[in-house]
């Protein structure tokens, strides 16, 4: 890894005619078109509307900008496909620069599957102006019609075969222009890129033991520092004696602020030595303040809550004959990365750089900003792939804790790597959340009447100013922590997904929104949408037993989206499912179904579980999932991030649940937080992919974290007999019903 570099935009320039837009383009220019009434650029062209924002050419090749986070999902490689497709080039020959705030433009943060939807979109309508304007040029400099002219390898190809290279056509500003509209995306069935399988660009270093995690980090001089946290979130440091610490080998500084507390080595190892030293010299006060844990259904409904009816529908001539009630709950949840938080940080003149795992470099830059109370302009994010993430863990966090270390320190690039215990007893968990539902069925077996009421916090309290990381909480003038709020629909936070997508003649939903939070938590993968789904779907399978329906054919009855119907019935053909079917003993099946965020992909998982009916374990044999994500850029990648979704939906559902007793989290480790083990990874995830060229990306990061759960539980009750409704469906609560 580099370190950082001096530049500027007359640098950049020099180097050939060039240019990279370093910074976001203002909101302005939305706003004035849309005040003009102008349609807009698609995708994150709307916000930053410059094709040299997003694409740079040179003498040297082409090179890719995204505002968004490479974070596993394969997204880099799938827009090195979308460039090299739109702008007729090689591969091979594209180079893709993902977040930093010098370099790309602001897409705020990667989250929400919507990395391809906005700024996959951004890429291929910047890529094909950039061609059309390239082969413009070329027709000047030939004397000749544009529609006589082609492209191919990154050249404009005349009919006598004479060539210009891209890098010879561009000159000055030539991409300083703002984009249109409408772009001439090339027509799918030339497509030679994209829709193929294409090896991800960023696993080799990972299965090699390369430089691919910041955790890998490695600069020149490079100090190592660890944070010796709190006991408990209003723990206060009351003592801390460190003349025994200072005399470390190896030792270079304390650095204390208030409740925070840091020790800074010249290797690892002596960093660690030294806190544990630290930890032991540092005196704390304690207050209990934590709820009962084994009343969290009680503890949660109990609470205050700010209460929106976000659906509501009424047909008074639809009555229902007989009806039925669930409540689901669903605990706190750890993100588990398998790589603690780690981020790397200096402080070279005024400059302060930040190499972060975060999800959000620009957001995060104004947390950072804000606590160091410096101007923005002084302080750049670059983003490293962290290892584990998928929604705001601890990276912000030790993003700051780096960069309050670096300012203490000049001139040395220093790393701060969590522990495992801190990263499970200070990462903001996935948020506890209760369901009630109730519905009634018609004399034809119809769902006619349906209510569904959700409990929970916000979804998300990630950075965009200094109180949301731990570093200016623990400073001795802290900086208070904003004041939670729910996400708008229609994505939304606890209320994602909430409304279902089939069609009912009565309906009512409710969201109770809980502004106390008595964890620090934030945004999980999928958010609300992973609890909303498992309950709504796992509701399905019991008023479709209720009704003596197929689970499929119920479904099919109440839906009208004929995208939605399609992947239904794929998935139910190869998973083999047959109406009334037996599964063998001691095995059960299950289904489900959702499109994620009611805008996004859709996904259909049929699951095959065995559980061992004299311990109560369980194991999803197989499970066939279909997916439609509208038009598909590499299906080697959409595969994987369906199989994964499936893979940590079944940990969520079967193993994780975070602890804690009325002062500290207690659940700290790999005990004490199990998670899925490889001794029980299903035999076999198959992944159908329903095409649709031409259409739009739709995100599809997170749309099988829901139907997994919903189809793990409906097969769980298919083998068992038993309903269970609490996540997670452990070993324990399974051996209990069957015993019951």
């Amino acid at each position: 890894m580099n370190g950082p570099v001096a530049l500027d935009r007359r640098q950049v320039l020099a180097g050939g005619g060039a240019l990279i837009v370093s910074f976001s383009i203002p909101d302005a220019f939305a706003q004035e078109h849309a005040a003009a009434g102008a349609p807009k650029p698609p995708g994150s062209l709307a916000k930053s509307p410059y094709l040299d924002a997003w694409i740079r050419i040179d003498a040297d090749g082409i090179t890719v900008f995204t505002g968004k986070a490479e974070l596993g999902q394969g997204f880099k490689t799938a827009f090195q496909q979308i460039a090299a497709e739109e702008l007729d080039v090689p591969f091979a020959s594209l180079k893709v620069i993902t977040a930093d705030t010098l370099l790309t433009a602001d897409e705020g943060y990667t989250a929400g599957s919507q990395s391809t939807q906005y700024s996959g979109t951004a890429i291929q309508n910047a890529a094909a102006q950039v061609r059309e304007l390239l082969v413009v040029e070329a027709a000047r400099r030939f004397n000749l019609p544009v529609e006589n002219l082609r492209t191919q390898d990154g050249a404009v190809v005349a009919p006598d075969g004479q060539r210009l290279g891209y890098g010879e056509l561009v000159a000055g500003d030539m991409l300083h222009v703002q984009a249109q509209p409408k772009s001439k995306l090339k027509n799918p069935a030339t497509y030679k890129v994209m829709g193929q399988p294409v090896p991800r660009v960023d696993i080799p270093a990972k299965v090699t033991g390369g430089q691919a995690y910041v955790q890998d980090m490695r600069l020149p001089g490079m100090l190592h520092a660890r944070i010796v946290r709190p006991p408990s979130y209003d723990a206060q440091l009351t003592e801390c004696d460190t003349s025994a610490v200072e005399k470390l080998p190896g030792f270079v500084k304390v650095v204390r602020d208030g409740n925070f507390l840091a020790v800074v080595a010249q290797k690892e190892f002596q960093a660690i030595k030294a806190m544990k030293a630290l930890s032991a010299a540092a005196k704390w006060k304690e207050t209990p303040g934590l709820p009962k844990q084994d009343d969290l259904l009680r503890v949660l409904t109990s609470l205050k809550s700010d209460d929106t009816t976000i659906f509501q529908q009424s047909d008074p001539s639809a009555i229902g004959q007989r009806t039925i009630e669930a409540t689901y709950t669903r605990p706190y949840q750890s993100h588990g990365s398998i790589g603690p938080s780690c981020a790397v940080a200096q402080l070279v003149g005024d400059a302060m750089t930040v190499w972060t795992h975060t999800q959000g470099v620009y957001p995060d830059r104004e947390g950072i900003a804000e606590m160091l109370k410096v101007p923005l302009a002084s302080v750049r994010l670059i983003h490293v792939e962290g290892s584990g993430c998928y929604g705001h863990n601890g990276a912000d966090d030790a993003a700051a804790d780096a960069a309050l270390i670096a300012r203490a320190l000049p001139g040395a690039p220093v790393r701060v790597q969590w522990m495992r215990e801190q990263e499970h007893a200070w990462e903001p968990f996935g948020p506890a959340m209760v369901t009630k539902l109730k519905a009634s069925l018609d004399g034809n077996g119809r769902i006619v009447d349906w209510n569904f009421d959700v409990w929970t916090n916000t979804h998300s309290m990630r950075p965009g100013g200094a109180g949301s990381m731990l570093a200016a909480q623990h400073m001795a003038e802290p900086f208070a922590v904003p004041e939670p709020k729910p996400l708008p629909l229609p994505a939304g936070g606890g209320d994602r997904n909430a409304i279902p997508i089939y069609k009912f003649p009565n309906a009512h939903v409710v969201h109770h929104f809980i502004p106390s939070m008595p964890v620090r938590i934030s945004a999980m993968r999928a958010l609300g949408a992973y609890h909303n789904v498992f309950s709504i779907e796992s509701f399905m399978n019991e008023l479709a037993e209720l009704a003596g329906a197929d689970p499929v054919e119920f479904r099919l009855k109440h839906l009208e989206d004929k995208r939605g119907r399609d992947v239904i019935e794929r998935a139910a053909k190869e998973f083999g499912w047959q109406n009334g079917q037996k599964a063998p003993p001691d095995r059960g099946y299950g289904f489900a179904f959702a499109r994620y965020k009611s805008l996004a992909a859709y996904c259909a998982i049929a699951s095959e579980v065995e559980v061992n009916r004299e311990t109560g374990r369980p194991r999803l044999v197989r499970a066939v999932a279909a997916v439609d994500s509208g038009q598909v850029v590499n299906p080697d990648g959409l595969t994987n991030q369906i199989e994964g979704a499936i893979m940590q939906s079944m940990s969520w559902t079967l193993y994780e649940a975070v602890t804690f007793d009325d002062t500290r989290i207690t659940s700290i480790d790999w005990q004490t937080y199990p998670i899925l083990r490889f001794d029980a990874v299903p035999d076999k995830i198959d992944v159908h992919i329903i095409n649709r060229p031409g259409l739009p990306f739709l995100g599809s990061g997170e749309t099988g974290q829901g139907p997994a759960a919903a189809s793990i539980a409906n097969a769980l009750a298919n083998a068992t007999g038993k309903r269970l409704r609490d996540l997670p469906l452990s070993r324990q609560k399974i051996k209990d019903a069957i015993d019951a």
